[in-house]
């Protein structure tokens, strides 16, 4: 039995730690945990509600269109409220620009060099040595691809000021909408990069994915989870507020059944939080506690009937019934970058229904009493935020982010997180270089600024995967 630490496991984000146990060429044994601790929550106690959508989207800057969405729609629950159709299209479009610039970047700086070689320098070095399959020329097609990759993600972003005003953190969703204009040059301005985007996509990026998939057909199965996907919907239609991306569970690649959100709760038996026990976010607390016995994360872990479940575009892809082929390694992959383009078209629906010139956005008042919900599909998953409000302030804040479900701890029962489940049988041709793991890990898109925040390094070796 061989026992392995990896830290820290991802090139960005990387307040993540994995031990794993390795028997006969394979992992028998995984955890997953986080090193740092969520404030945001705490934070937030005090303070005017209508503060929520600016303040919670700085927990992350690569995902924070999503924060300010969830907490917008907390307050339009809480409020009475409703966006104005311009303004909803305009949200919509935001966050299409910050999914869209997530997934492309994801692959080109976080994915791509576990399967290609990038040349004998920094900062492609240092690397693992084995296990790269592309024959030579297609090995530098694709480094000349995650250059244009970078820029493309870049653009995203550009598109995404248009009408966010900045980025990362955007600055114009409100309530009831959007702050800037529905102009005609800023609807020209968008729709060009976005006709720029979905070419490139179409064209390279999901070349890309399929190279690997070809040279890679064992990471079908590699990293499988149990099929276990939740899915909180995304981009909900003016008025009616049918989401484009259906809300919906399904148990072992079973039947879709409605979301019942009030079967949504957080174990902390193996986090160090105050308490065992299994918490609702509308009720829940963060009050750390590092000396807790048996604990080895910051992260909660979220359940959904008392199972865990795993979200992100491959859930997605599966309860829309688009994609059935499996969970592993390689099904996150492909479904991540056919969402890409699925997006950059919904994008497109979105502009031609713009009304130039229309209310982005109406008046609106906040309460001194209420409470809301403001559930929400990102990147990775789903992303929820709890809160009430009493004498006009915020007196109960929870956040649920997509990261903390899939790389959650054991719960109670002891049931393993998504992640540490998806590590069990996963091959290891040496144990001095884990890079079947870190595959494995990084087909998740983890996190860790958005499931917890205050630094607490181990002194350990330093593994790079």
């Amino acid at each position: 039995m061989t026992k392995k630490t990896i830290f820290p496991v991802s090139r960005v984000h990387e307040p993540l730690r994995v031990d794993v146990e390795i028997q006969n060429g394979q992992v028998v044994e995984a955890t997953v945990g986080a090193t740092l601790f969520r404030g945001f929550e705490n934070m937030m106690i005090g303070r005017d509600p209508r503060d929520a959508a600016l303040f919670t989207q700085r927990i992350c800057g690569i995902c924070s269109t999503a924060h300010a969405i969830s907490a917008a729609l907390a307050l339009q629950q809480a409020f009475g409220v409703l966006p104005t159709p311009n303004g909803q299209h305009l949200i919509n479009m935001i966050f299409a620009g910050d999914i869209i610039q997530n997934h492309i970047r994801h692959f080109y700086l976080l994915v791509i060099y576990d399967y290609v070689k990038g040349p004998n320098m920094p900062p492609y070095s240092p690397r693992p040595e084995g296990d790269y399959r592309l024959p030579q020329k297609l090995n530098e097609e694709l480094i000349t691809h995650t250059k244009e990759g970078m820029l493309k993600a870049m653009r995203a972003h550009e598109m995404l000021a248009i009408f966010g005003a900045k980025i990362p953190m955007q600055q114009t969703i409100l309530v009831t909408g959007v702050t800037e204009q529905a102009t005609a040059d800023r609807i020209s301005a968008y729709a060009s990069i976005l006709h720029e985007l979905m070419e490139w996509v179409e064209k390279v990026h999901l070349y890309d994915v399929a190279v690997l998939a070809d040279y890679y057909k064992d990471y079908y199965t590699i990293g499988s989870s149990k099929g276990n996907m939740i899915s909180y919907g995304m981009f909900p239609q003016p008025i009616t507020g049918r989401r484009e991306y259906a809300s919906g569970v399904m148990l072992a690649k079973g039947e879709v059944q409605a979301l019942d959100i009030n079967k949504i709760s957080e174990d902390i038996k193996y986090s160090w939080y105050q308490g065992d026990t299994m918490q609702r976010p509308q009720e829940g607390t963060t009050i750390p506690d590092r000396n807790k016995a048996d604990a080895y994360s910051w992260v909660k872990a979220p359940r959904y009937a008392g199972q865990a479940f795993e979200g992100g575009p491959l859930a997605r892809a599966w309860l829309s019934g688009k994609y059935q082929r499996g969970t592993g390694v390689m099904d996150r992959i492909i479904t991540r970058a056919q969402e890409t383009l699925k997006i950059c078209q919904l994008a497109e629906e979105w502009l031609a229904q713009l009304s130039p010139g229309g209310p982005t956005h109406t008046p609106y008042t906040s309460v001194m009493q209420g409470e809301g919900v403001g559930l929400t599909d990102a990147m990775r998953g789903g992303l929820g935020h709890w809160l009430r409000i009493k004498d006009g302030k915020i007196d109960h804040y929870q956040i649920v982010t997509p990261t903390t479900w899939t790389f959650s701890p054991r719960d109670n029962q002891g049931q393993r997180g998504p992640v540490e489940e998806a590590l069990l049988g996963t091959p290891v041709a040496n144990t001095e270089d884990l890079v079947e793991v870190g595959r494995v890990i990084r087909s998740f898109d983890p996190c860790f600024t958005c499931a917890v925040h205050m630094i607490d390094a181990p002194e350990i070796p330093t593994m790079i995967i």
